[in-house]
């Protein structure tokens, strides 16, 4: 399991915990917009609290299966500013269209993963109480239209399903700002002569190919092995920038 996904899940639990010893912790640490201003930090806590267990249940299991291949993919410390600013997001849309409404939940933080991980694996089966498969998109399709009709269908089922699509729309869009910032940054590299190139792709493939299979999830390592067969056949530069991105920071992991 990648860091901050354990980190994540300890935390949470710990938190339950706590307020189900002392329900107090729920009030003083609960997103109430109302309350804001006076208690700032309610926008970020909030998103540590559950209403019950089988609310916890349900997010920290989301958090496990899909966390820990999206941590990879970015890195653990732009992962863990990547799930504070969804838990943010959905604060803030949910302050947005229902204002008199408190909120507590890491649904936000979970929607904006899910929707990450369908973004970089779309097509990766997902399977229902472990026996219907779906793909990534289309789960997530269906977490954004039901969000949305629920949503705006103004539906009394005390779940907070703005901040669901907060979390959705800031995930999606913190990723397009993250992927654009780091295209611009292979751009301004300085263009290599042949020679150089095919000495900094025989590097960069030795880099790869020493990358230790035994601590990656199986998935990764299936497509671990997958860009590496493509780069010994065509080069390190046949990879898009996303792959090479994705193999760097499985290199760069401890």
């Amino acid at each position: 399991m990648t860091p901050w996904v354990q980190r994540l899940l300890l935390a949470n639990v710990v938190v339950f915990v706590l307020t189900w010893v002392n329900p107090g912790l729920r009030t003083d640490f609960a997103f109430i917009p109302a309350l804001v201003l006076y208690r700032p930090w309610t926008i970020v806590t909030y998103a540590f609290l559950h209403a019950n267990g089988m609310h916890i249940l349900f997010n920290m299991l989301m958090l496990f299966f899909f966390g820990p291949r999206l941590e990879e993919r970015l890195g653990s410390r732009t992962f863990i500013w990547f799930y504070i600013l969804c838990g943010i997001g959905g604060a803030i849309l949910s302050f947005a269209f229902s204002p008199n409404a408190a909120v507590v939940g890491a649904s936000g933080a979970i929607f904006g993963v899910v929707i990450g991980f369908a973004r970089y694996w779309p097509r990766e089966d997902i399977y229902i109480w472990g026996i219907l498969p779906i793909q990534a998109r289309m789960l997530a399709f269906l977490m954004v239209a039901s969000s949305l009709f629920a949503g705006f269908a103004g539906t009394q089922d005390g779940i907070a399903h703005f901040a669901h699509l907060g979390g959705l729309a800031t995930g999606w869009l913190f990723l397009r700002r993250w992927e654009s910032r780091r295209h611009r940054r292979v751009v301004r590299q300085p263009t290599l002569t042949r020679i150089q190139a095919e000495i900094v792709d025989a590097d960069t493939l030795r880099r790869w190919e020493a990358i230790p299979r035994e601590r990656l999830h199986e998935i990764n390592r299936e497509e671990l092995e997958s860009l590496l067969r493509k780069a010994r056949k065509a080069g390190a530069r046949a990879l898009s920038h996303e792959e090479r991105a994705f193999l760097d920071r499985m290199a760069n992991t401890p």
